[in-house]
């Protein structure tokens, strides 16, 4: 055995690897790219659901964009304002108005209401089946309820409940997987304050509507001489809330004849058929 050959084989090695450690410590540092320590303290702040409500890839991309001045403080709506006040901080300037919003579905064709064309067996999937005849449904603006909405959010605030998607506005991060995923354009993210929004986006005219749901608005304009706010018209043959203006007062609700305008109960309210016991229940004195 020569073990001269041997020590040279070694040492060559040795000193090619020794060179490229060289070459890649001096190209490391060369071609460095300084990381602004605000970033990693921003990201740390974040909720870490990747959600893309910023409008970014992922809480990484949007914690490089506010460092790097392309966006706004109070850009993430999972974290909502204690998150924006603490990334104002880092950037030293101010965290700005953050409006709270939640999903809301502007469906209430539900099963008991709704006309179905076909009986769907494909894949339960609600992109699938718009690619089919526009859906199961004779409306084409109408909720498919097979839960593509559900599959997507990461908070369990969504559920199909008898046909159509439901928000559990408890749960809802505002995150906009859901309104991005509808393939019928059906979940809008409305201010959470506002406890009224119109449970139907058909543009067809209400003869058409009348035919086939029971909960479709027909454009009868009656919410809309009702409101005193100017907070409510009809729009491409359907009714349409401007959350800017609305008060909340509950008249365009009380005057729709066919129950399109869902009115939340405000909290701690009791429910309408408790409310109406209590009033007709005589009180001994």
């Amino acid at each position: 055995m020569d073990f001269g050959n041997i020590i040279a084989a070694v040492c060559v090695v040795g000193g090619t690897g020794l060179i490229f450690g060289l070459l890649l410590a001096f190209a490391s540092h060369v071609f460095a790219v300084e990381v602004d320590e605000r970033t990693e303290k921003i990201l740390e702040c974040l909720p870490g659901a990747n959600c893309g409500s910023c409008g970014y890839a992922g809480c990484g991309a949007y914690a490089q964009a506010v460092t790097d001045g392309e966006a706004p403080v109070n850009g993430c709506t999972v974290g909502k304002a204690p998150v924006a006040a603490k990334i104002a901080e880092i950037m030293g300037t101010e965290a700005g108005e953050v409006e709270d919003v939640v999903a809301r579905v502007m469906c209430g064709g539900d099963c008991a209401n709704s006309v179905y064309k076909y009986d769907y067996e494909g894949v339960s999937d609600c992109v699938a089946a718009a690619r089919y005849a526009g859906g199961l449904k004779r409306c084409e603006s109408g909720c498919l309820g097979l839960g593509h909405c559900v599959s997507v959010c990461r908070f369990g605030a969504i559920s199909v409940v008898d046909g159509v998607a439901v928000v559990d506005a408890d749960k809802c991060q505002a995150c906009g997987a859901c309104v991005r995923a509808c393939p019928k354009n059906l979940i809008q993210l409305v201010p959470r304050s506002n406890r009224h929004w119109v449970l139907c986006s058909n543009p067809e005219i209400g003869r058409y509507v009348n035919q086939y749901c029971k909960k479709g608005c027909i454009g009868c304009k009656l919410c809309e001489k009702a409101c005193h706010f100017d907070a409510i018209h009809v729009v491409n043959n359907h009714a349409v809330i401007d959350y800017d203006k609305c008060k909340n007062c509950g008249l365009c609700a009380k005057k729709c004849p066919r129950g399109v305008i869902h009115a939340e109960p405000r909290p701690g309210a009791k429910p309408a058929a408790d409310a109406e016991k209590t009033e007709q229940t005589p009180v001994s004195v």
